[in-house]
């Protein structure tokens, strides 16, 4: 590992981001490097979905450094943490995608449970050891999702006091992993903090994800996959928003605290994806004078797929002053702008990855493999 430069003023935060070249990691690591003086030392895996090219250029950056490596590795885990020494901690690092949890779930046990809880230990241990005013200043963010509250009935929404009521393998193993960190923080006084963000939406998200698939699908002349009947109902979160909400929390959040992440800008998928075949329409007509929308399929629903999705954010907005800037549908246009490029390279290395096969659809007597 490279240690990033001793540059900043002091009382400046040095963070461990984990899992910062996934998605929303990236883009939070995007928005320290220059939005604040932080250094950033960036601990990833680097599995299938990992975007290196959301970083381009932050090597280059005195205040950031790389490392590869597993969260449920105990001993790199505290070794990393011995050598970088940091001021908060980012657990991002995690399995996400709720269709692959119900082919694999043992996969996200591995990454979501036992990577949060390695973490955990390793925090606490180094945080233990520290002086009073580093201690006092130390947190742990653990990054989760509103999916731990299951579907939400009617027109309500979920918030911080909702109970949990998780309905896929993803969306279990991200409640187990948020208990957890309760836990740490009651039994023994570690300044953890919880993040329960919604649907996360933006430029460099892996194309297994609703968004980028629909958008790279319909441009490829494929039929669009939309699931049951396209009436299940989504709250989207701008991946630049959901990256300032996370450095709120870690700057001014409580610990002990958990805060909800959305911005009341929601879609049925049905609509979304009209949506984005007709801002297709736009940029990118068919050659035969038809929409876009003309591709969509419904197929056959996820097993357990969670109706609708809504949460209140006003608890971040009172404490911490956060709102969404770019989660309407000029945040859409723009994302569905730049998955439209003709960035060849960039579609090349998903596709070596990811032929836009339907996951979570094996046998289901072969998917209860055990950890």
């Amino acid at each position: 590992m490279r240690q990033p430069a001793a540059e900043t003023v002091d009382g400046d935060p040095r963070i461990l981001v984990t899992g910062g070249c996934g998605f929303i990691g990236a883009a939070l690591i995007r928005y320290l490097l220059a939005q604040t003086r932080a250094c950033v030392l960036n601990f990833d895996a680097l599995t299938y979905a990992a975007m290196p090219a959301a970083l381009n250029g932050a090597a280059a950056n005195p205040r950031y450094a790389f490392e590869q490596g597993d969260v449920a590795d105990g001993r790199h885990v505290r070794d990393i943490i011995a050598r970088f020494r940091p001021t908060w901690i980012c657990h991002l690092a995690a399995e996400t995608h709720v269709d692959r949890s119900i082919d694999r779930p043992a996969d996200f046990v591995h990454s979501n449970v036992t990577g949060t809880c390695t973490m955990l230990a390793a925090a606490l241990t180094y945080w233990r050891e520290q002086g009073s005013r580093e201690r006092a200043h130390f947190r742990f963010l653990h990054v989760s999702t509103d999916e731990v509250f299951g579907s939400v009935a009617g027109e309500g929404c979920v918030d911080e006091t909702s109970p949990y009521a998780p309905n896929s393998p993803y969306a279990a193993s991200k409640a187990s992993a948020d208990h957890f960190v309760r836990a740490y923080h009651q039994t023994y006084g570690l300044p953890a903090l919880i993040s329960n963000g919604t649907n996360t939406f933006g430029p460099y998200q892996f194309p297994e994800k609703l968004i980028p698939r629909a958008i790279l699908t319909a441009l490829a002349g494929k039929p669009i996959p939309v699931y049951g009947d396209g009436c299940q109902v989504r709250d989207w979160l701008h991946v630049d928003d959901h990256a300032r909400a996370l450095y709120r929390i870690l700057a001014g959040g409580r610990p002990g605290e958990s805060y909800a992440i959305g911005s009341a800008n929601r879609w049925r998928n049905r609509d979304l994806v009209r949506e984005i075949c007709h801002q297709l329409d736009a940029l990118q007509p068919r050659r035969d004078g038809h929409s876009h929308a003309a591709q969509i399929a419904f197929v056959d629903d996820r097993p357990g797929h969670d109706q609708r999705y809504a949460v209140d954010a006003g608890k971040l907005r009172r404490e911490l002053d956060w709102r969404p800037a770019n989660s309407g549908t000029a945040g859409l246009r723009d994302t569905v702008a730049w998955y439209a490029r003709p960035d060849t390279a960039w579609r090349d290395a998903c596709r070596a990855r990811y032929a836009g096969e339907r996951l979570g659809w094996a046998d289901m007597a072969g998917c209860g493999d055990g950890p």
